[in-house]
């Protein structure tokens, strides 16, 4: 039988280790996922004997898996594991690496859990040591560079050591079920299809809404914001699979290759249109929904002064037959009155009512979180004797994925990242992000932040616990449509 593939993890006691891809690793052990015989490795500076990082382990996987956790399955997780010291910067230690996979023989998934700034080092390590020879793929986590030049210079790092087959770069939210359910939704279901277009629906909203603020991460938002650490990968990616045409397969290719052509029909946002097409803001004190006072951001980074935005909302077009015309909002912030992801498709009204009451035009609304479903707005007779015209009233069909999932015994909501390293275990790329994707989405943010500076566009400030600045209505409102509520 063929050893399956070794899964080695660079920043093994980081933040992102501990709390998703060791827990993660940890439930794909106990469904029975990971092939017999497959084995673990973690790395970072810090020297342990691998029964003592074993231990380590126990707690970051008992806290996150909670009632899912038991001993006995814990412990055969464990046997999987073993530690190899790895100080990136010291080249030489790559030898125990060798070492630890066979002399280099075995198959491994690199994952980098790292800073981008130690990608060069690791690549060209596992070069000299040769370790980076096919099959053996690398897995990078954003950010994959702060704008388009630096991402640039970053995927030639990578490339100079793992041809682009075998460069798996994360978005955490292209694991989460609901995501992956839009390829479902859009290209199962007959009855979506016909209407899927510019001939149909009057615009689209895409929110990402956080109630926490930037307190723990000030010097990395700082220098990132709400444009390249939200809308730049997790809210693009939305877009693309909400706009994309319908790929050929499911293969990886023909999924990336339709997203990258939405990505290159977005009308550039430049100096003489940002005003009207973006909103910046950045949050002020307030109160959270659960009436606690909340500090205001320069206090939360510990900064004295900062034009970065925590919130933006933006009006992209995407230029092509499918949806010209139709608005595509955006909008995410921090400090928002509620925590929620979700997708709202308002369908065009109808050209002609025969009713006297008001019929509100159909909505498809998709919730990501905090609660999984869809629903899709209808109007619907109000129940009663008719008494002359016939009253209308809108009512919801509702899919909870949420509740099926409790009604067959599945409790369980999986960690997005349970999918992905699935995914690149078995050379499944179709959920990763591919490199012209992503620097056509750093040419399009990169126009946007560039047209801020040129027309000296600094952040309008907005109490936390409020939904935004209160000139984000006037991007809606410029063509007659109003933010979702």
């Amino acid at each position: 039988m063929t050893q399956p593939p070794t899964f080695v993890l660079f920043g093994a006691t980081g933040d992102l280790a501990r709390r998703m891809l060791f827990p993660s690793l940890y439930f794909l052990h106990m469904e029975g996922f990971l092939e017999e015989g497959q084995k673990i490795i973690g790395s970072s500076r810090s020297e342990y004997p691998d029964e003592e990082f074993r231990e380590k382990m126990r707690p970051w996987i008992k806290e996150r898996t909670g009632e899912y956790y038991d001993e006995a399955t814990f412990n055969t997780f464990a046997e999987r594991v073993s530690y190899v010291a790895v100080d990136a910067s010291e080249p030489a230690h790559f030898a125990r690496l060798r070492d630890a996979l066979n002399d280099g023989q075995d198959e491994a998934v690199f994952y980098l859990s790292t800073s981008p700034s130690i990608f060069s080092a690791v690549c060209d390590a596992l070069n000299e040591h040769g370790l980076s020879k096919a099959p053996n793929r690398i897995v990078v986590e954003k950010p994959i560079g702060h704008d388009l030049q630096s991402c640039i210079e970053i995927n030639d790092t990578l490339a100079s050591a793992f041809s682009e087959d075998r460069t798996y770069r994360i978005d955490h939210y292209l694991g989460k079920e609901t995501v992956q359910n839009l390829i479902a939704l859009r290209f199962a279901n007959r009855i979506f299809e016909p209407l899927w277009s510019a001939s149909s629906i009057d615009n689209v909203q895409i929110t990402i809404s956080e109630t926490v603020g930037a307190e723990g991460r000030g010097g990395y938002y700082d220098a990132y914001g709400a444009i390249r650490d939200m809308v730049q990968n997790h809210m693009i990616q939305l877009l693309c699979l909400m706009a994309m045409e319908p790929p050929a397969s499911l293969s990886a290719d023909a999924i990336r290759n339709e997203k990258v052509k939405v990505l290159r029909s977005l009308a550039p946002i430049t100096p003489a249109n940002v005003q009207d097409k973006t909103v910046r803001g950045q949050y002020i004190e307030g109160h959270d929904s659960d009436g606690k006072s909340c500090l205001n951001y320069l206090d939360d980074v510990e900064a004295t002064h900062s034009d970065t935005e925590t919130y933006v909302a933006i009006n992209a077009e995407i230029k092509n037959w499918r949806w010209a015309g139709v608005p595509f909002y955006l909008q995410t912030g921090k400090r928002m009155s509620e925590r929620k992801t979700e997708i709202v498709v308002s369908f065009r009204p109808l050209p002609h009512s025969i009713f006297d009451s008001p019929a509100s035009p159909n909505e498809l609304v998709i919730t990501l979180q905090p609660k999984e479903e869809i629903k899709l707005q209808i109007m619907n007779k109000r129940p009663g004797l008719i008494e002359g015209s016939m009253p209308l009233q809108e009512l919801s069909l509702n899919l909870s994925l949420s509740d099926h999932l409790s009604a067959i015994g599945e409790n369980r909501r999986r960690i997005a990242y349970e999918q992905l390293i699935l995914d690149a275990l078995r050379r499944n790329a179709s959920l990763f992000v591919q490199r012209d994707e992503q620097e056509a989405a750093w040419r399009f943010i990169d126009g946007i932040v560039d047209s801020w500076d040129k027309r000296n566009m600094t952040p309008m400030p907005y109490k936390s616990g409020r939904d935004g600045p209160p000139g984000k209505h006037s991007l809606t409102e410029r063509n007659g449509h109003s933010w979702y509520e």
